[in-house]
């Protein structure tokens, strides 16, 4: 079975590396002084403080273990953009053709998507439908709504 690569940017990759980097040391220290602080609790059948402190360990241990496996596993994607045309880095202006409404969205890979500020995923419905496609050009993504029609107004990268 293939891992599955993660696409990313060079600055998301370097975040996640910067973040890794803290946990390992910074907050690893700060996770095992509040264990041997909550030793000297004494009995630990019945310090509550001492069982918070491992599950904080244990929650620290899957989060590096996850960024671990998205650095091994990144993808790091430049602007595969052509003149004019989407793709990730894109930066996309659409009209909604039904609802007379234009947005700004912003094509990323899957770990630095954040629909709420207009950054979709190339992996998403919407940013594969828009892939590949250019100014002026009307494109039909399918949706649990129904299929919904983008008319493309601008691309900048």
């Amino acid at each position: 079975m293939a891992d599955t690569k993660f696409k990313m940017s060079r600055e998301r990759y370097e975040e996640i590396e910067k973040e890794l980097e803290y946990l390992q040391t910074v907050r690893e220290k700060e996770v095992s002084e509040l264990i041997k602080e909550a030793r000297s609790y004494g009995d630990l059948s019945e310090n509550s403080e001492y069982d918070e402190a491992k599950t904080e360990q244990g929650k620290l241990y899957s989060k590096i273990a996850e960024l671990k496996n998205l650095l091994e596993n990144a993808e790091i994607v430049e602007h595969t953009s052509r003149a004019g045309v989407i793709g990730i880095g894109s930066r996309v202006t659409v009209l909604d053709v039904e609802l007379g409404e234009e947005s700004e969205y912003q094509i990323v890979g899957s770990q630095e998507a954040n629909p709420m500020i207009g950054r979709i995923s190339d992996d998403s419905p919407f940013g594969r439908g828009l892939i590949g496609h250019k100014i002026g050009e009307t494109v039909t993504i399918e949706a649990p709504a129904g299929e919904l029609e983008f008319e493309i107004l601008n691309v900048t990268f």
